[in-house]
């Protein structure tokens, strides 16, 4: 039987999708790539902000044409918008056979069973409950990166956020589980290990008693075959010196941080739930660059939040300008039902929103572009991505300052043959936009001398 699956949302859904991809493997279920020829099609959603529903919800109506189009037997709906929307999945869109919600995909089997039975199913577990599913993981990328999802959940309780109703409070995973997740990721040739959570930070709390990430990375760091480490989702409040201290001493983890922050204006963060103040936020940045001098810190700001005024606008502004994030992202705030934040009135128009958004990413725009010319000169250990297919001498990659996905690039003219996945140095010859350029030190490649 032929499985089309579909893997929409954040980094820890994609690590959902491919635990429900190891357990369809195990029990004899073929992956398709064609959804023409499925006979099963199943959609992990996402239902963050407004544009990641609309998202899933289309991807929903464009995967049930093939129930008259093509042989498709069974169509179902996993994760955050099968979770918080169950009811009104079943209501408006009846070609919908099956929902699972987000603690329960390790049942995958049982309810694509009772489909093809016939059977319409729902199958949804307590949010208390850690998904375990016992098989290994189908990693769907094909690359030489990965993400390691050390916890579920979220106790923060932000008010405009909706993530601790559809995943539950913060639970760990056991670190013996950690580590042998890891290895086997190094053994499937994961050269880039990328820690992530809805908050990394608070690892170990839960079940250990203390704060255990620490502990976790050095152990991740014993692993062969694991080159770079990528710490995400750091929340301010929680880094302890002890994180510093790991992050400085350990070579194997990149000097890279990211710290959402979502705003400065301590009325807004108050607003907003957040456990930290303007001063709270400055402080741990100085820490940072004082300890760890070439760190790169990345942070996501939310602009148009419920009752931010012009003058708070300009007072995010002026932090950025102050503090120069190496790495920025900015979010126009999402009304979310049943949130406390989608109740506080005035809530800001969209043109307004959009608007401020523009005036912040052209700030962090320009703050990039002045600092590219610190780079050029320097050497840089680089992750090989890939070739440029039309020009056989140019391979794309990333320094310890570039993340996966979200971050820049640098293109390295080299005569050398390179592959995915090789880590050589680079020299910075130039820069463009947010990207930089570079060129090979000549045998430098670790696959020519490990």
């Amino acid at each position: 039987m032929d499985i089309f699956f579909i893997s929409l949302g954040c980094d820890k859904n994609l690590v959902d999708s491919e635990n429900m991809l190891g357990i369809l493997y195990e029990n004899g279920y073929t992956i398709t790539n064609d959804e023409t020829k499925a006979d099963i099609i199943i959609v992990n959603t996402c239902c963050f902000i407004h544009d990641a529903k609309e998202e899933s919800i289309q991807s929903i109506l464009e995967m049930a044409k093939y129930k008259e189009t093509g042989k498709l037997k069974g169509l179902i709906v996993t994760g955050c918008l099968a979770e918080r929307y169950k009811h009104e999945i079943l209501k408006e869109i009846p070609e919908v056979d099956a929902l699972i919600g987000t603690t329960a995909y390790t049942e995958i089997i049982q309810v694509i069973d009772n489909v093809i039975e016939g059977k319409k199913h729902t199958y949804f577990e307590d949010l208390t409950r850690l998904p375990q599913s016992g098989s290994k993981r189908i990693l769907s990328g094909g690359t030489h990166y990965n993400y390691l999802k050390i916890a579920e959940g979220c106790n923060k309780h932000c008010t405009y956020c909706v993530i601790p109703k559809v995943r539950g409070n913060y639970r760990s995973r056991p670190m013996d589980e950690l580590i042998e997740e890891a290895s086997y990721l190094a053994s499937q040739g994961i050269k880039e290990l990328i820690i992530v959570a809805q908050e990394t930070t608070l690892y170990g709390t839960d079940i250990y008693g203390k704060k255990a990430l620490p502990d976790l990375l050095r152990k991740i760091c014993e692993i062969d075959g694991i080159e770079w480490i990528r710490l995400l989702y750091c929340y301010p409040e929680e880094i302890t010196s002890e994180l510093i201290e790991t992050i400085r001493r350990e070579p194997k983890i990149c000097n890279y941080l990211d710290i959402p922050i979502q705003h400065c204006s301590d009325r807004i963060l108050k607003l907003m739930g957040r456990k930290t103040t303007k001063e709270d936020i400055t402080r741990i940045v100085n820490v940072l660059r004082e300890e760890i001098p070439d760190i790169v810190l990345r942070t996501t700001l939310i602009t148009g939040f419920p009752t931010e005024s012009k003058n708070e606008h300009e007072e995010l502004l002026e932090f950025i300008k102050e503090l120069k994030f190496d790495r920025l992202g900015v979010f126009t705030y999402s009304k979310e039902e049943d949130t406390p934040a989608a109740l506080l009135k005035p809530q800001i128009p969209s043109h307004v929103k959009k608007k401020r958004q523009k005036e912040l990413m052209e700030l962090q725009q320009s703050i990039v572009f002045e600092n590219s010319s610190f780079y050029i000169g320097k050497i840089y250990d680089v992750m090989i991505e890939g070739r440029i297919v039309d020009k056989e001498q140019v391979y794309v990659g990333r320094t310890y300052m570039d993340a996966p996905q979200v971050d820049g690039y640098i293109f390295i003219n080299s005569d050398e043959e390179l592959m995915s996945g090789d880590i050589i140095q680079a020299r910075v010859t130039g820069a463009n936009n947010y990207d930089l350029i570079g060129e090979i030190v000549k045998g430098s490649a670790k696959n020519e001398f490990a």
